[in-house]
Formats: structure tokens, C-alpha cells, sequence
């Protein structure tokens, strides 16, 4: 049922939004050099690899200029970068990452193989689902940039804190995962965005 649904509401959310993506891709070229769409290689279900989709916000080979995490006014960031994850609505394109079926609307939300590799056997059980655009965890640090960019070792307090307090918060996910939670949690998500 929850790939079912994942596979209807991916579909016509494309479909509606398609005007609105051509708008945004216009924008992302004549604000900054590069493609419209950033591709990062994120680890999905069982530990297959994937490239999730994201419109851009930041400059062309931004990975290669700095670490592989965001942190507050990152100089990287474009201008219409800065609105667009404000808004997450640079998280739109993976709307194609779950009509494709490498993500669902819910499950943890995907890490780089960097991180992943540092995961203990434990911690690893939250490969044993698809990935999704949100998460309880993404719900909780919704400001996870801001709060990052208020400690001198950004990376290191991202391993060890934040990253094993998400993968706790995915486990608790995994134990009680049914579609009436899912939906529970995208509408708190429009309401962590909004409000």
C-alpha cells in the first residue's frame, strides 16, 4: 500500500508541479553557472547507492570546495539557494527518486557513503527500508545548519551527536512504520515548514 501511494501522489505531484519546475530552472541558471539539478550519490535500501535529485543551491562544484555538510551562511550557497532551502523546496526533485522508487515520501532520510560507513551493525538496520524525503529526524533538526553553525567543529558534532540521535529517532520509525504514520508525519513536516 505505501508503495502504492508513493507511486500515485510522486506521479501527480510531478505532473502539477511541472510548470513550477520549469519557473525554478529558469531562475537557478540566470542566478549562478551551473546545471539546475544537484545529483549526490546517497545509500538507499539495503545499501544500494543512488543519486538523489535536488534543485541546486550552490555553486557549481560546491562538494569539491568544502565539506560535504551545509553549514549556516555557507559562502557556497546562491542567492536563490538561500530561499529555496529556507523553503525546501530544493527537495522537490526527489519527487523522481520516489516515482523511480529509490525513496518513499517517509523513511530516514538518506546519507552520503561517508557516514554510512561509520554506522555500527546496529545502527545499520535503517538501510532496511527505502529512504525517504522526510523523517521524524528531519522533522526534529529542521534548523540543523543554523544549530551546526554554532559550534566550532561542525562535522565532528554532526557524527558524533547528531548523526546517532536521527538514526535512533529512524529506529523508532522502523518499529511503528504503517501508512497512518507516514501520513502523520508529512502533514507535521508541512507544518514544520510552514509554521
Amino acid at each position: 500500500m505505501k508503495r502504492i501511494f508513493d507511486i500515485l501522489v510522486s506521479f501527480v505531484g510531478l505532473v502539477i508541479l511541472s510548470p513550477l519546475f520549469i519557473v525554478l530552472a529558469i531562475v537557478i541558471v540566470s542566478d549562478s553557472k551551473g546545471p539546475v539539478f544537484f545529483k549526490q550519490t546517497r545509500v538507499g535500501r539495503n545499501g544500494v547507492p543512488f543519486k538523489i535529485y535536488k534543485f541546486r543551491t550552490m555553486i557549481e562544484d560546491a562538494e569539491a570546495k568544502g565539506m560535504q555538510l551545509t553549514v549556516g551562511d555557507d559562502s557556497r550557497i546562491t542567492n536563490v539557494g538561500t530561499f529555496l532551502r529556507k523553503t525546501k523546496i530544493d527537495e522537490l526533485p526527489q519527487l523522481i527518486n520516489v516515482f523511480k522508487g529509490e525513496m518513499s515520501f517517509v523513511g530516514p532520510r538518506p546519507e552520503v557513503p561517508k557516514y554510512v560507513e561509520l554506522y555500527t551493525e546496529d545502527q545499520r538496520q535503517v538501510l532496511m527500508v527505502r529512504p525517504g524525503i522526510t523523517d521524524l529526524a528531519s522533522i526534529e533538526y529542521r534548523n540543523e545548519s543554523d544549530l551546526l553553525a554554532m559550534i566550532d567543529s561542525p562535522e565532528k558534532v554532526y557524527i558524533e551527536e547528531v548523526m546517532p540521535r536521527k538514526i535512533e529517532l529512524n529506529k523508532e520509525y522502523i518499529r511503528t512504520i504503517s501508512l497512518a504514520f507516514d501520513i502523520r508525519i508529512i502533514i507535521r513536516t508541512i507544518m514544520a515548514i510552514f509554521g
